[in-house]
């Protein structure tokens, strides 16, 4: 067979955030350009196709439900609400796709005729082989290569969980009824997510997690105080727990699960297995490359992004940091930093912020109290109810805490959680003071509009020490 060769400037595999923005940024700096995706279902990358955007949006649904189901305690009668989840997904389609065909348009502009939709794998350090959705082979040789592929669903090693069908965080997203009883695997950003939002659909959920803990990263007042929001919504956990075995039988999904020292049996309609993701490395053939990975197949980079072979450099989720789509267009920051405008920017303390989004959502900047303890700093933490913000009140939603943890010695804050309605926004007006490198006073002191989420950072409530 014939093979075509082509030579490029700069190769981009795999078109999530960083590379689908990296793109247009080479070819406006004169850079013949290609970039490599294997499939257009997911042109613009994993956040808008089968994470970030479609999870939000069937969260909104759920969140709709639930404002329905608790009506009454606004003074507003309505019937119970009635959820079809093939309505649903539909929705949750139609803003995927919308944003998909967006992307296409934006790099099929930017990159003429160099969108090239096919599986890449490498055959030296500076040349690709594609193997095109058309079955055509091509080469493709340049002086600079990004990797930008992404992760998948992890699955873990149980007995019996490859023969039964399971469910994972971009298959249920595809489930068009309502599943009776959703067993959940993982007490992660993800597993509580899918879990709250089948709950609030009208679903028995239970969610397994292996460690004492939820989220197990975090401190336990912060753990503690998620899961008690989550078990007022219904939803069961398992903590401790280590699943033995899966097995299925009619309609029935069968775990046996080791909880301390006894064995238990659970039984669901679903499986939802949510434990983590791994990287789409496996077929890069990275050891034509010389490109080095971790035990976990996540490739290794510098600070400043770049593999162990010069020239080759690492994108977003693959290179193992936080699995963000705001730190993956932080990557494509750096290198435009680096390579276009003469800069000198790294990965080095960029201050990462985070928000699982459940109701009320959990945002997070900074050092958890632990890890501002075990760095050896004299701290203060400052924490208070959500119920003491009057816009909280005024809304109904008064659930969650606010906590933040301070460097007593310069009065700079180190962290800060979010436990309550709208964190997610709040936040950012906490990093921007961290980034400032502004004591706490800049907000305890600041006139803050009344009221609002924000203004329970300064009304001598969450830094009233």
């Amino acid at each position: 067979m014939e093979v075509d060769t082509q030579h490029y400037d700069d190769i981009i595999i795999g078109g999530g955030k960083a590379g689908k923005t990296l793109a247009p940024a080479l070819v406006a700096d004169g850079r013949k350009t290609a970039l490599v995706e294997r499939s257009l279902n997911m042109i613009g990358g994993g956040c808008i196709n089968i994470a970030c955007i479609p999870t939000k949006t069937m969260v909104a649904s759920a969140n709709v439900a639930n404002t329905v189901r608790k009506s009454a305690a606004y003074g507003v009668k309505t019937n119970t609400p009635s959820v079809n989840l093939a309505e649903v997904i539909q929705r949750k389609r139609s803003v995927v796709q919308s944003a998909r065909e967006m992307n296409l348009h934006n790099l099929e502009t930017a990159l003429d005729n160099n969108l090239i939709i096919g599986e890449a794998r490498f055959v030296a350090p500076k040349t690709i082989e594609v193997t095109t959705t058309e079955g055509n082979n091509r080469l493709l040789t340049a002086e600079r290569l990004f990797i930008n592929t992404g992760t998948r669903p992890l699955i873990p090693s149980v007995p019996g969980l490859t023969e039964v069908e399971f469910l994972t965080s971009e298959s249920i997203m595809e489930l068009e009824y309502l599943p009776e009883h959703l067993i959940v695997l993982g007490s992660g950003y993800i597993g509580l997510e899918f879990a709250q939002m089948f709950r609030r659909f009208g679903c028995g959920v239970t969610v397994i997690g292996q460690n004492e803990q939820i989220l197990s990263q975090q401190d336990p007042d912060i753990a503690i105080a998620v899961q008690t929001l989550l078990e007022q919504d219904g939803i069961e956990f398992l903590l401790k727990a280590k699943v033995l075995r899966v097995d299925r039988t009619g309609n029935e999904t069968i775990l046996q699960i080791q909880v301390g020292d006894r064995e238990i049996t659970l039984q669901g309609s679903h499986l939802l297995v949510a434990v983590g993701r791994a990287p789409n490395t496996d077929s890069l053939n990275l050891a034509a490359a010389g490109v080095a990975t971790d035990t976990r197949g996540f490739i290794q980079v510098s600070d400043y992004l770049e593999t162990n072979i010069p020239g080759i450099w690492a994108l977003g989720d693959i290179n193992g940091g936080p699995q963000y789509t705001h730190i993956s267009v932080d990557d494509y920051r750096i290198i435009k930093a680096n390579l276009i405008d003469g800069g000198n920017r790294s990965t080095g303390d960029r201050l990462v912020p985070s928000c699982l989004f459940i109701d009320p959502e959990l945002a997070h900047v900074g050092l958890t109290e632990t890890e501002a303890q075990q760095q050896g700093y004299t701290i203060r933490v400052a924490k208070v109810d959500a119920s003491a913000v009057p816009r909280a009140r005024t809304l109904g939603q008064t659930d969650g805490l606010l906590k933040a943890i301070v460097d007593t010695d310069t009065g700079r804050i180190l962290g800060c959680f979010l436990l309550c309605h709208e964190a997610g926004e709040v936040i950012s007006t906490v990093q921007m003071v961290m980034q400032a490198q502004m004591p706490y006073t800049v907000l305890r002191d600041g006139i803050l509009t009344h009221p609002t989420m924000t203004e329970g950072l300064n009304i001598g409530l969450i830094f009233d020490f």
